[in-house]
C-alpha cells in the first residue's frame, strides 16, 4: 500500500514536472518571439529615424533653396525696376540729344549759309574789281585773288608811289578811285591795306627803315580812300609788313620790284562774323 502511495506521489510529481516544462517551453517561445518583434521594432524605429533625418535635411535644403530663389527674385525685380528707370532716363536723354543735334545742325547750316553768301559776294566783288581795274592796266601790275571769304588785290608800288617815297602819285589816285568805287558798293566789308617793301635798307629824315616805309605807304593809301573818296574810316585798317613776306627773291631787280607792293584785303567785318559764331543753339546752354 505504501508502495502504491509513493508511486502515486511520484506519478503526480512527474506529471506536474511535465506540465511546467511544457509551459516553460511555450513561454520561452513567446519570449523569443516578443524579443524578435522588439528587435524588429527597434530596427524599424532606427530606419524611421534615418528617414526622418533625410527628410529633415531635404526640408532644410529646400528652405535654403527657396530663400535663395526668393532673394534672387527680389534682386531681379530691383534690377528690372532700375533698368526700367534707366531706360526711361536714356529715352529722355536720347530725345534731348536729338533735339540738341537738330539745333546744332541748324546753327551749322546757318554758318554755312552765311559763309556761302560771303563767298558769293566776294566772287562778285572780285569780278567787279577785275572789270574795273583791267582798263589800261597790265595783269602783272594788278592781281585779284579770292580765297575763302576774302578778296585780295595786289598792286605794284610803281603804280602808286615813287621809289623810296610814301607820297601817292596823281596817276595813282585814278586807280584808287576805281578801287574805292567797288568798295563803296559793299558797305558790309572791311578793307585792310598792307604795305610791303624789298630788303634794300632805307633811312632818311622822314623814314627810319622798311617797317616805317611800309606803314607810311599803307597809311597814305588809307588817307586817300578816306579823304578823297569818302570811305568810312571805321572800315579801314592800315598795316605795314616791311620786307619779311616777299613774293620773289630780293637778289634780282625784277624780284625786288615784285616785292614792293600794296595789298588790299577786303573781308567781312570781323565783329559781324563773330556775331554769327556767337549765335549758338539754345540747347548749348545746357552744358552738353
Amino acid at each position: 500500500m505504501k508502495k502504491i502511495f509513493m508511486l502515486a506521489i511520484a506519478s503526480a510529481i512527474l506529471l506536474s514536472s511535465c506540465v511546467s516544462q511544457k509551459k516553460f517551453a511555450e513561454l520561452q517561445s513567446d519570449y523569443d518571439a516578443t524579443k524578435q518583434q522588439l528587435t524588429d521594432a527597434n530596427a524599424k524605429v532606427l530606419e524611421c529615424q534615418v528617414e526622418k533625418d533625410k527628410l529633415a535635411n531635404q526640408v532644410a535644403a529646400l528652405e535654403s533653396q527657396n530663400k535663395f530663389l526668393s532673394d534672387n527674385n527680389a534682386q531681379n525685380i530691383r534690377q528690372i525696376e532700375n533698368l526700367t528707370m534707366l531706360s526711361q532716363s536714356a529715352s529722355s536723354n536720347i530725345k534731348d540729344v536729338i533735339a540738341q543735334l537738330s539745333e546744332k545742325d541748324k546753327y551749322i547750316n546757318g554758318i554755312r549759309g552765311a559763309m556761302s553768301r560771303k563767298d558769293s559776294i566776294n566772287l562778285a566783288l572780285a569780278v567787279n574789281l577785275k572789270s574795273a581795274l583791267a582798263d589800261g592796266i597790265q595783269d602783272e601790275d594788278i592781281i585779284v585773288d579770292v580765297e575763302k571769304t576774302v578778296v585780295y588785290i595786289t598792286i605794284s608800288d610803281k603804280l602808286l608811289f615813287k621809289s623810296g617815297s610814301s607820297n601817292i602819285t596823281s596817276k595813282a589816285k585814278g586807280l584808287l578811285a576805281k578801287v574805292a568805287t567797288v568798295i563803296k558798293e559793299k558797305p558790309n566789308m572791311e578793307v585792310m591795306v598792307e604795305g610791303y617793301t624789298d630788303n634794300v635798307p632805307i633811312k632818311n629824315a622822314r623814314t627810319l627803315d622798311n617797317w616805317d616805309l611800309s606803314t607810311q605807304r599803307a597809311t597814305a593809301v588809307i588817307r586817300v580812300l578816306q579823304n578823297d573818296f569818302s570811305i568810312d574810316p571805321k572800315r579801314l585798317i592800315a598795316a605795314g609788313r616791311s620786307e619779311y613776306l616777299p613774293l620773289a627773291t630780293n637778289d634780282t631787280a625784277d624780284g625786288r620790284s615784285r616785292n614792293r607792293r600794296t595789298r588790299f584785303v577786303i573781308l567781312p567785318k570781323l565783329d559781324e562774323f563773330f556775331d554769327i559764331l556767337e549765335q549758338k543753339p539754345e540747347s548749348s546752354s545746357t552744358g552738353n
